[in-house]
């Protein structure tokens, strides 16, 4: 009874244990439902993994490779069998409905993601760019090491840098050893003055003096210190040589040296310089000689109302009024026009620009200026139109933009102008087949239409 009584006990012990396991394996397995398809526990085994020593996993299959059957696997699980020889990177799970393990091949995707984090591997060489394998004091160590390795190859190209170029001093004693001097630019104009005024100096020597000085005195400061040592009073006593080629080169350095430089202008004019060259370009001389004295005379009359005055009293208008009765001359045209378009329009910005104290002072100045009254009394109205007849289409720009300047005081004289009449006419023509053409061309804002729209302009004042 005792035996039998014991018996009934372990038999409900068991079927309790056994109900407790039942229930155990479905609540794992409803659990695991959710997690993997078909209810299988996976194991991702990555078979090229290496342990800590470096060496691979010893399993119970892997006792001797020769005794193992290799296994293919696709990219659908299969059953494996005791001595099958995974190949490395294969999946393996464990299916828990069959009790027995499975194996794939890895899935597409992640052929490509790791066939891109072998690229980048690569890309990268041997650095782990695990952000959990650094800490922050390596990180910061690994930085000092980027910012030292700069500050070196920086310090070595600067090293290699100074041994190519040296500092200007040392260039100076090295120099000063093999007698070679560094000259200023002070010290090379005083040569060049000196070598100009010599009276052993042959022409050809006078003449490269010259031409060097030309380059020096295009600076604000040299051609100051150019004035300081004598040199403007010189270059001016030479626009009387009976050499054309002096005169020339004279003139020359005297408008660089003029240009935007209104010490130089003022010093100038005092030492007579504007009567020199009005007195040039009345007279007979060579065609190089003019350009230049008229080159110089520009240079002094602009922005210098003071000299724009004394051109009038002395007749500077009708002296450029009579290179247009000269001949081979007419280079200088669009030149002496262009003076003249320069010079009105100083006065007309400057009287619409905000006056202040320093502003109306340089007003005043201008208003003594009579050159528009001048122009139109000595018919510069027609002498600048007739020019519209040149070919040249740039010649052609300035003298319309002369005329537009030119028409509040001319306008009654242009009226009557038959010849201007047809000339605009012959110019319209021409510019709206030549904008048109630039238009089809994809330049819907050409240099042409720019041009027709100033012959346009005129016209319709003039009606």
């Amino acid at each position: 009874v005792a035996m039998s009584h014991w018996a009934g006990l372990l038999s409900t012990a068991a079927k309790v244990s056994l109900l407790v396991l039942v229930v155990s394996v479905v609540f794992s397995r409803s659990s695991l439902s959710e997690r993997v398809p078909e209810f299988a526990l996976t194991k991702i085994e990555e078979s090229d993994i290496k342990d800590d020593s470096r060496k691979e996993p010893v399993t119970e299959d892997d006792a001797d490779p020769e005794d193992l059957e290799v296994f293919y696997p696709t990219h659908q699980w299969q059953t494996l069998h005791p001595g099958n020889a995974v190949p490395a990177g294969s999946h393996v799970r464990l299916n828990l409905q069959t009790g027995e393990r499975e194996a794939k091949l890895p899935d597409s995707k992640n052929e490509k993601s790791d066939t891109r984090e072998e690229r980048r591997r690569k890309r990268l060489g041997k650095v782990d760019v695990d952000s959990n394998s650094f800490t922050s004091q390596e990180l910061k160590k690994a930085l000092a090491k980027m910012k030292e390795s700069e500050k070196a190859e920086r310090k070595a190209h600067e090293e290699e840098v100074r041994k190519k170029f040296r500092p200007i001093e040392q260039l100076k004693e090295e120099f000063e050893k093999l007698n070679v001097k560094m000259e200023t630019d002070y010290e090379i104009m005083v040569k060049l003055i000196s070598k100009f005024n010599s009276s052993a100096s042959t022409l050809d020597e006078k003449v490269a003096a010259l031409y060097d000085l030309e380059y020096y005195v295009h600076q604000v400061d040299n051609a100051k210190d150019f004035l300081s040592m004598g040199g403007l009073q010189l270059v001016i006593d030479g626009l009387n040589s009976t050499e054309a080629a002096l005169k020339e080169h004279a003139a020359f350095v005297l408008g660089a040296a003029l240009s935007s430089n209104p010490k130089v202008q003022i010093e100038a004019i005092e030492g007579g310089a504007l009567q020199k060259l009005l007195v040039i370009l009345a007279t007979e001389q060579p065609l190089a000689v003019k350009k230049k004295a008229l080159f110089a005379l520009s240079s002094m009359l602009r922005h210098f109302p003071y000299a724009q005055q004394q051109f009038l009293k002395l007749g500077g208008l009708q002296v450029l009024r009579s290179l247009f009765r000269q001949k081979g001359m007419e280079t200088l045209y669009v030149r002496v026009v262009t003076l003249l378009y320069d010079l009105i329009m100083e006065k007309v910005l400057l009287e619409d620009s905000q006056h202040g104290d320093q502003m109306e002072e340089k007003i005043q100045q201008y208003r003594q200026v009579k050159l528009v009254p001048a122009v139109v009394e000595q018919d510069w109205c027609v002498v600048v139109s007739n020019l519209l007849a040149v070919p040249e289409h740039d010649t052609r720009e300035k003298v319309l933009k002369t005329v537009g300047v030119l028409m509040a005081f001319c306008k009654e004289r242009y009226r009557g102008d038959q010849a201007l009449s047809t000339a605009l006419s012959l110019l319209r023509s021409e510019y709206e087949e030549l904008a048109a053409e630039e238009q089809r061309e994809g330049d819907k804002d050409g240099y042409f239409k720019e041009l027709l729209g100033s012959v346009n302009t005129i016209i319709q004042e003039l009606r």
